[in-house]
């Protein structure tokens, strides 16, 4: 009788990320080497030596559609194309990007920034969790299908994130080369390490600037103070009404409500913040409502004598810029307005205030019942082994919204291998590699749960 053996079965897409990870690891430790910051005064060199690696590891995971967008004072966006494997699988667009903040001081880092370093579980240097490693994740998620995934995808790595670009308004003006039926923005991660998290709201942002000047010159406060009009005392009066005595913002019109999935509890938030434990957190409610559904305003500076050179003086001038965070659904025009409403009816001490609206960037909210959640769900599930949680981020991504303008009907998924524990932007910034596997594994998972039951017309 003939002799009939049966063939090896496929290996499990675990087992498929698993043997990606060395080489996952060792190419995000390049990537990562590179001091990639888009910043003015800044080399642009090592920008564009990041955009050129980036190159050579899309077609080296078998990418042959790879072009590149160069727009005024931006530094360049990659892009990228694979076609769907069949006529009706859907197009999936995939964000990261490759440029990095300052590492800032350099003292303060354990192991010099751009030399990534191996620690128990993980790997450090500066933009290797922002945004390095999901810049990874979706190469590793490519690599997972030999190059050829059941979805279609358009692939873009923007190299000026950080700093802000023309490439934030882009999308929408040529909405064709960003066409999908869902995004995988990975620029966030999960709430915190083993938790995964979908990221389904981001609050908007308000800048104002507001100012008093009162006298030509300081003059002699032994002279002149008591009648003399003091402008950081009427500056700072002003400041104190923005605030009631419990932390919560006094301003009327800026919305706020619960927030109604999950957040961190008090003890995280207090290390992660490093708030010392005798002292109260600002505000009432609950901690997704105080950081994420509610507004946060902020003095981010302040221009004053400083101690150290401070004169007995009574000061003539003093300004404050104010930065405004606000719920993901209210017009950051309306919040900005309200904000400046409330300064210019001030009258401290019988004294206006020169008050100067800034930049606004809006917020975003997710709708999270379609199809493309649904698998998410599941892939995330499948990746970390728990049910994924639904969370904000009180930073904006302002991105999101030129992406989500420029394909209206496409969902909007934000996950990827940060953890709110990496000391993004700050030092001894960290990847742990347990996060990285299963962000991959999540996007792969992703690919074959969406292609599976995507139909025609956006449905499941």
């Amino acid at each position: 009788m003939p002799h009939h053996t049966t063939p090896d079965p496929a290996p499990s897409l675990e087992a498929v990320v698993d043997g990606l990870m060395d080489d996952l690891c060792t190419d995000l430790k390049r990537l990562a080497a590179i001091p990639s910051i888009a910043f003015p005064g800044f080399s642009p060199e090592p920008v564009l030596q990041a955009r050129d690696l980036l190159v050579a590891l899309l077609r080296e995971a078998g990418v042959t559609e790879i072009g590149e967008l160069n727009l005024p004072r931006t530094a360049p966006v990659i892009t990228a194309h694979v076609p769907p494997p069949t006529p009706n699988a859907p197009t999936v667009l995939l964000y990261a990007h490759y440029d990095v903040q300052p590492p800032g001081d350099e003292h303060l880092w354990d192991s010099p920034p751009f030399a990534p370093t191996d620690f128990d579980g993980g790997i450090r240097a500066r933009g290797i969790a922002d945004d390095k490693a999901n810049v990874m994740v979706h190469l590793g998620a490519l690599r997972a299908f030999g190059g050829r995934p059941p979805v279609g995808l358009t692939l873009v790595f923007e190299g000026q994130e950080e700093y802000g670009s023309a490439f934030d308004d882009y999308p929408p003006t040529d909405p064709a080369a960003f066409a999908c039926d869902a995004m995988v923005i990975a620029d966030t991660g999960n709430l915190r390490p083993g938790t995964p998290t979908l990221v389904t709201a981001l609050r908007g942002t308000v800048e104002v600037l507001v100012e008093v000047r009162t006298l030509d010159a300081a003059v002699h406060s032994g002279s002149y103070g008591g009648a003399a009009p003091d402008a950081l005392l009427v500056l700072l009066k002003a400041l104190g009404t923005l605030h009631d005595l419990h932390g919560d913002v006094a301003v009327a019109g800026l919305r706020r409500e619960p927030w109604p999935g999950n957040a961190l509890d008090e003890t995280e938030f207090r290390e992660l913040a490093g708030v010392r434990a005798d002292l109260p957190l600002f505000g009432t409610g609950g901690l997704g409502e105080r950081l994420w559904s509610g507004p946060a305003l902020t003095v981010v500076g302040l221009d004053a004598p400083s101690v150290e050179r401070g004169a007995s003086a009574v000061v003539p001038h003093a300004r404050a810029k104010l930065n405004l965070r606000v719920h993901p659904r209210q017009d950051p025009k309306e919040a900005q307005d309200a904000l400046v409403r409330h300064l210019r009816r001030l009258r401290p001490f019988g004294i206006p205030l020169t008050v100067t609206p800034g930049e606004t960037g809006p917020g975003y909210e997710a709708a999270t019942d379609g199809p493309a959640y649904r698998a998410a769900r599941t892939a995330l599930r499948r990746a970390w082994g728990s049910d994924p949680v639904l969370a904000a981020t009180g930073g904006s991504v302002p991105l999101v919204n030129g992406l989500a303008a420029a394909a209206p009907q496409a969902e909007v998924l934000l996950f990827g291998a940060e953890d709110n524990l990496c000391n993004l932007h700050g030092p001894n910034e960290r990847v742990l590699l347990r996060e990285l596997r299963a962000a991959v594994l999540a996007e792969a998972a992703f690919f074959a749960e969406y292609a599976a039951g995507h139909r025609p017309g956006g449905t499941a």
